[in-house]
């Protein structure tokens, strides 16, 4: 019977099939961090049990963490509570934990494929919605809560029903300035919030595999914002390339063997999904969102639909957003741009932005952040020059977390002021209260900053 990628996946990690219910899935990698396991671990606790297989679990600090003066105590309560009891609970339940001042600490999206813990064929999840970033590997990965988080703990199995499959398939050759990013939110525009919901999605195409591996990732981070499940990509040369002599990917003969056994890794010819989209190539261009969620995007040089969107729900988005229908965005002026987040924070988005900015200086209009991934992608920054060429230009570099993406930090956009974001959520108050986010490319990004208001970066490459 031919199978598609996510069927393979999943029913090689079957446990248990449970009649008119879900399955139990066991769990290859298990990613934690300090916001939503402080709970688990006290369930478990309660229950005098152990963690199971605490060598599968990986933890990181990211998500509160301050940005600047990491080694430094932390100011804000809260965040010093929970990072603290992380390293508390790692301790006790003898679990890795790369925390602050770590030379792996980072986002936990971005160090898992750094690290060579993300691999074809695994079922990854974390207590986090953007765990579907791994799919990049052929990987199924999704998020869960906090009781599930609790569950794998105790047992490394998980207990889900099987999702329904979709493949969105992108052919053609992308067009100068279209990058990853306005590949998904042109996606997530046609699709909508909702298309996805009850799927997982694997994305082809020639144009899905034209991308780099850190492309690929912030296609299927943002799965997640279609409503889906999680997204995944066949694992291919440029996979394998990537993991080759990563720290926890198999080494010589034994990564010979692993990718022998990734390369089986796809989706059967004759395979049926419950839903297909596709689209071309070549009508993507750079894109921007206007309102409160990823899927009110357009294309840059578009305008705000008037056509028929005028419902109470779109009537209340343009208004928090100080935006109107048919309102065309190119020219408006913006206060602040965020270069970071597990969907952007890599080093292929930073050498985007540092090319793209050498030799100019962000308007005086514009505060711009860049806030690397993770330490690794912080030192290579410095190393490749990057650091010295954005600090020119004017852009505050700050240290490895989550920041402004979703402001349980320090990092906040204040109330009223615009922000071109390269994160994957434009929520109301999503990065502080009040604060009115615009999702858009590294590229786009650094056009705005060096420009001061929206523009085609198309115009300036």
């Amino acid at each position: 019977m031919a199978k598609t990628l996510f069927d393979k996946i999943w029913d090689a990690h079957v446990v248990k099939r449970i009649e008119n219910g879900p399955s139990v899935v066991y769990i290859d990698r298990h990613l934690i961090h300090e916001v939503t396991s402080p709970q688990a671990f006290a369930g478990l606790e309660k229950r005098g049990i152990p963690v199971y297989q605490p060598k599968k679990t990986i933890a990181t600090a990211d998500h509160n963490v301050p940005t600047i003066n990491q080694h430094l105590p932390i100011k804000d309560q809260l965040s010093k509570f929970q990072v603290d009891k992380l390293t508390e609970n790692c301790e006790k339940f003898g679990i890795t934990l790369y925390g602050l001042n770590h030379p792996y600490q980072g986002i936990v999206h971005v160090i898992g494929p750094q690290l060579g813990i993300t691999q074809p064929g695994m079922t990854i999840v974390c207590g986090d919605s953007h765990t579907s970033t791994h799919g990049a590997f052929g990987a199924i990965a999704f998020g869960i809560g906090t009781s599930e988080v609790e569950m794998v703990f105790a047992t490394q199995c998980i207990m889900q029903p099987k999702a329904k499959k979709m493949r969105i398939t992108v052919d053609g050759q992308l067009g100068k300035g279209v990058t990853a990013k306005d590949v998904v939110l042109y996606i997530i525009s046609e699709v909508s919030t909702s298309g996805g919901t009850g799927y997982f999605i694997e994305y082809a195409g020639s144009a899905i595999t034209g991308l780099s591996m850190e492309g690929r990732m912030t296609v299927c981070n943002m799965s997640i914002e279609m409503g889906a499940r999680g997204g995944l990509i066949a694992p291919d040369q440029l996979t394998f390339d990537y993991l080759r002599d990563r720290e926890f990917a198999p080494k010589e003969k034994e990564f010979d063997r692993a990718v022998e056994k990734w390369s089986e890794l796809h989706t059967d010819d004759e395979a049926v999904f419950d839903k297909e989209f596709h689209f071309d190539a070549s009508d993507i261009e750079p894109m921007i969102t206007y309102g409160t969620n990823p899927g009110m995007g357009t294309k840059i040089t578009g305008k705000i639909p008037s056509n028929g969107d005028a419902n109470k729900s779109i009537e209340k988005s343009l208004s928090y957003m100080g935006l109107k229908p048919g309102e065309n965005l190119i020219g408006k002026e913006i206060d602040y741009v965020f270069v970071g987040s597990c969907t952007n924070g890599r080093i292929e988005d930073l050498r985007a932005v540092a090319e793209f900015v050498k030799g100019k200086q962000k308007a005086d209009n514009i505060t711009a952040w860049i806030v690397p991934g993770s330490k690794q992608v912080e030192q290579q920054a410095q190393e490749e020059g990057l650091t010295e060429i954005l600090e020119k230009a004017g852009f505050q570099l700050r240290q490895p977390g989550c920041s402004a993406c979703l402001g349980m930090n320090e990092d906040k956009i204040p109330q009223g002021k615009y922000s071109v974001s390269t994160s994957n959520r434009n929520f109301e108050g999503r990065q502080g209260p009040g604060a009115r986010t615009m999702l858009a490319s590294p590229l786009t990004a650094a056009a705005v900053a060096v420009t001061g208001r929206i523009v085609d970066p198309r115009e300036l490459i």
